[in-house]
């Protein structure tokens, strides 16, 4: 990890000026998402996040500018001068620090890994050395000090983020925890003025050049914990509320806070409650927090429960858990991010018992992760889900979440009879798997499936299928029940009776979408 950090002051028309020439440079030379994966191929390129440069290193054993680049940003490999020069604005670069000269030869400061916007946006986004490929468990060298200020570059995680936060226009946005300044990157492309905070110095003068070489606006960079540097009592009348607040804070659950881009100084997963809930003091009507979280999951106590008791008063929830792992495999986990599997067997050991020493004395047996999303609705009645779904999804989810919102809205406002009364249409791309038996006559149950969005699948009776399959808009949901009632042979009343609930679950689900009736 080096301590010289490039330069890119927004205020400074000659530095704004080198930094636009660097970043025309990168893309004439394809130094960009799509360039680098026809260059490297899919093997190279995902070997790369694993920490394996090997493939890499031989992908770019040519003169191109675009295998120079990849060297010198994303392998920490020097170039010669020469090369340099067919790649780079050299002067430039060695006068903003984005290179340093040894010699005849040049050596990045920094890593620059290419990341494609979500409109085909040629982005850059800047982190510690080495810390683009495969997370600190990539570096070497680094002392315990220098390791624990390290800023990340992409991972899985921030993609992850980035996907589900809701991309409508907004007034003000704040991205809590900044980093290498991806989600304030994203924000940038939506809201009319980004604050992005940090306790790590450092970070935030990595955002300003992610922000910088991207072609961003500049955000209101801000140092501190939490909310802290945006008013820890509550915004004031002067700093207004936020319209969309995102985080990927140091929600790793560990003993001590070795790693100030991981590990946020508060026991167990209180840093990630005291976010969800301090959050809505700072959120607009009809805001969003979004983040993502580690909450632990306690002998004798439900994780549900756990999260309820998290969300704020007058904000509406959907909290999705992705994944849980028994603290054992946790801590190798992080373990191995942190690099401590190489620190030596004993050092090692100890490390490692340490964790399972901080997970016995809060009586945690596993750790979940997944997604937080509150919206200030300010209703007494809130609807609060959460839920456990561990399958793939279709990202981008920002649509969805607002959907899924706006389908409690709906629910929460309509009773039995308006239901009846309602019209609705099937969604988009789903599908009907009807399951039994090879030759059966009746299948043993019928699964309706979505390949959109969260990709849910739910069982549903015979009723449920004909049901959805009619549902077009054109007829109220009342008059559709008359006629299976009428094809079943079954009484009409009980069927109105006893199957709101059942369209209740479809709509919820996204099955099922609220239309206005036609005429």
């Amino acid at each position: 990890m080096s301590t010289h950090l490039p330069t890119a002051d927004a205020q400074d028309p000659e530095s704004t000026a080198r930094t636009a020439r660097l970043r025309e440079a990168l893309q004439a030379a394809a130094f960009t998402a799509d360039g680098l994966l026809d260059l490297l191929g899919a093997p190279a390129y995902a070997a790369l996040a694993r920490s394996e440069t090997v493939p890499a290193l031989r992908a770019t054993r040519g003169d191109s500018p675009l295998e120079t680049l990849v060297r010198l940003f994303l392998l920490q490999r020097p170039v010669e001068l020469r090369r340099a020069q067919a790649a780079l604005p050299v002067e430039d670069c060695l006068a903003d620090g984005w290179l340093v000269q040894d010699g005849d030869e040049l050596r990045a400061s920094v890593d620059v890994r290419p990341y494609g916007g979500p409109e085909g946006q040629d982005w850059w986004i800047v982190s510690d050395l080495g810390c683009a490929v495969g997370g600190a468990g990539g570096i070497r060298g680094a002392g315990e000090a220098e390791r624990a200020q390290l800023v990340l570059g992409v991972g899985g995680a921030s993609t992850t983020l980035a996907g589900i936060t809701v991309r409508r226009p907004v007034a003000k946005a704040l991205d809590l925890g900044t980093g290498s300044g991806i989600q304030a990157l994203h924000a940038a492309q939506h809201a009319t003025r980004v604050t992005a905070t940090d306790l790590n110095p450092r970070a935030l003068r990595i955002a300003a050049l992610t922000l910088a070489l991207s072609g961003a606006p500049a955000a209101d960079l801000r140092e501190g914990s939490l909310f802290e540097p945006v008013g820890a009592g509550g915004p004031s009348a002067k700093q207004g509320a936020y319209d969309l607040i995102v985080s990927n804070p140091p929600f790793v659950i560990s003993p001590g806070a070795r790693l100030t881009y991981r590990d946020g100084g508060m026991g167990g997963d209180d840093l990630c409650r005291t976010l969800v809930q301090q959050s809505a003091t700072y959120l607009n009507d009809g805001g969003y927090c979004q983040l993502l979280a580690n909450w632990q999951h306690v002998e004798g106590e439900e994780w549900h429960d756990r999260l309820r008791s998290w969300v704020p008063r007058g904000c509406d929830a959907w909290i999705v858990q992705r994944e849980v792992q028994d603290i054992t495999q946790y801590a190798e986990l992080w373990l191995r991010d942190a690099g401590d599997h190489r620190a030596g067997d004993e050092t090692y050991a100890a490390r490692y018992d340490a964790w399972l020493d901080e997970f016995e004395a809060r009586k945690t047996k596993a750790v979940g992760f997944g997604w937080i999303t509150l919206r200030k609705s300010g209703s007494d009645t809130p609807s609060i889900t959460v839920e456990e779904w561990p399958h793939p999804v279709e990202q981008p989810l920002g649509e969805s979440v607002v959907r899924h919102f706006d389908r409690q809205d709906y629910l929460r406002a309509t009773d039995d009879a308006a239901l009846l009364a309602g019209h609705f249409r099937l969604a988009d791309e789903v599908v009907q798997e009807q399951v039994g038996l090879p030759g059966a006559e009746d299948p043993e149950h019928v699964v309706l499936r979505q390949n959109r969005g969260m990709r849910r699948a739910t069982k549903v009776d015979t009723v449920g299928a004909g049901f959805a399959g009619v549902c077009d808009g054109s007829l109220p949901a009342g008059r559709i029940l008359d006629a299976i009632a009428q094809l079943v042979g079954e009484d009409p009343v009980l069927l109105r009776d006893r199957t709101p609930a059942s369209i209740r679950t479809l709509i919820e689900q996204g099955f099922l979408e609220p239309v206005a009736a036609e005429g």
